[in-house]
Formats: structure tokens, C-alpha cells, sequence
């Protein structure tokens, strides 16, 4: 009988860590379990929580936040030598509500913002891709703020490229929005404070399933499909192979 294992896991300090594996693929495989972790931020896990992820086979941490995020909610994988830590930077439009605020542009489009990334952040997100395909044996936990955004376009990526269909790829984003009652009410309640317009603040926090349906579209529509992006941005086909290695087993 195998393993059975749970999508959310359960902490006390990180309320959005979900595991990519059990999906289903277009050619019948499933992806791996406790291959790749996808979460928000990590700053507020408990010396119990860092243990429970290490017990779990926890082995690399990509930050997809910028430098002045890590600064203010420090990664305590960072000075973690049990663990290899990246720090990727990827599109600073999708930081976090306060951040984003300053840029925001009227009237505000989620999917709009998704697509600017895959157009022009290319070189950084084929570089968080090698960096996962190099990983040494363990799991892979890549992360941002909320665990919504740059992360669901990494997990996005990554699902394609193991053969997931665009339906399940949306539903495991729109997870957040399901799941995560706890994260999303802390960033709500420090946005308000910090002074955002609450308007806008609920259409940052959204998981709207369409979002994440209009970025895989505007890949396949413009690139053909997942991997013949992930070629476009400099990635290799035996890199690409050691991602679906990584993702199927």
C-alpha cells in the first residue's frame, strides 16, 4: 500500500505549504509526493516547524522574494546549513499588497501582472527552474510572501512541464484562496494598517481561478506550449528532462 499524504501541511508559523505531488498527468503518471513544496513566507515557523519540514526530507529552499522583503521578514533557512538556500528574485510588480500598491496602475489586473512576468522576467524564472533541477535529492521547497503569486507561477510552470492539464493547474492555484483563511486575513489586516485602500487589497489577495486560466492560455497561445517556453528562456532539454525526473520520479 503506498503512503498516503496530505496536500496542506500543517504548521504553525507558514499556513500556505503545499505539496505539488498527486496530480494526475495527460499520460496517466501522477507527479511525486515530497518532490517540490510550494509556500508562502517563512519567517514565523517555530524551531518545531523547521524540524518537521528537515524530518520530511527538506533539502533546498528557493526565496523568490526580493532583498528588502528578506530584510524585513528574514528567512530562517538562510543561515540554516542543514539546507541549500536561494535567494531568486522574481518580479517585484508581485510583491507583497503595500509594495504593489505603489505601483499599482487603475484599474488593477492579476492576470495582466502574470503576464508581464512570463514576458519579462524570463532570465529569473529560468534560473529558479535550473536551480530546482540541479537541487541535490530532497525536497524542494520554493516560496514568496503569500505563496500565491510568483510562487503560483513557478508551481504553474512546473505542473506544465510534467505533462498536468491547464483545469488541474488552475484548480491547485485557486487553492490558496480555500485553504489559506488564516494567511489571507494576517496580510489583510497588515495592509489596512499600512494604509492600502481595501478595494484594492481584495483584488490583490484573490486566487480567481481565471487569472491562472489567462496566463496558460497566453503561453500556449504565443509559445505553442509549457516546455516550448521554458526553451524559448534558455533552458536545455536534459534540464528540462531532469525537471520531469524531479516532478514524476
Amino acid at each position: 500500500m503506498s503512503k498516503a499524504y496530505e496536500r496542506l501541511l500543517v504548521l504553525e508559523g507558514a499556513h500556505n505549504v503545499r505539496d505539488l505531488g498527486g496530480y494526475a498527468t495527460m499520460t496517466g503518471a501522477s507527479t511525486r509526493w515530497r518532490a517540490l513544496l510550494r509556500s508562502d513566507g517563512l519567517h514565523l515557523l517555530s524551531a518545531a516547524d523547521i524540524e518537521s519540514l528537515l524530518r520530511a526530507g527538506l533539502s533546498t529552499v528557493i526565496d523568490l522574494r526580493s532583498a528588502e522583503e528578506i530584510a524585513l521578514e528574514i528567512n530562517p533557512f538562510g543561515v540554516d546549513g542543514r539546507v541549500q538556500y536561494h535567494n531568486l528574485p522574481l518580479f517585484s510588480a508581485l510583491a507583497p499588497i503595500l509594495t504593489t500598491a505603489k505601483t499599482g496602475k487603475s484599474p488593477f489586473d492579476m492576470a495582466a501582472r502574470y503576464r508581464d512576468a512570463i514576458e519579462n522576467c524570463q532570465p529569473a524564472i529560468a534560473g529558479v527552474l535550473c536551480a530546482i533541477a540541479t537541487a541535490p535529492e530532497g525536497i524542494v521547497l520554493f516560496h514568496c510572501s503569500a505563496g500565491k503569486d510568483r510562487t503560483g507561477i513557478i508551481a504553474a510552470i512546473l505542473l506544465a512541464i510534467a505533462g498536468v492539464d491547464d483545469n488541474t493547474i488552475t484548480e491547485d492555484y485557486a487553492l490558496t484562496g480555500a485553504i489559506a483563511g488564516r494567511l489571507i486575513e494576517r496580510l489583510r489586516e497588515k495592509s489596512l494598517r499600512g494604509g492600502a485602500d481595501p478595494a484594492f487589497i481584495e483584488l490583490v489577495l484573490a486566487s480567481e481561478p481565471q487569472t491562472m486560466r489567462s496566463t496558460l492560455q497566453h503561453i500556449t497561445r504565443i509559445y505553442g506550449s509549457m516546455p516550448d517556453y521554458v526553451v524559448r528562456i534558455g533552458l536545455s532539454n536534459d534540464e528540462i528532462e531532469k525537471l520531469r525526473q524531479r516532478i514524476l520520479g
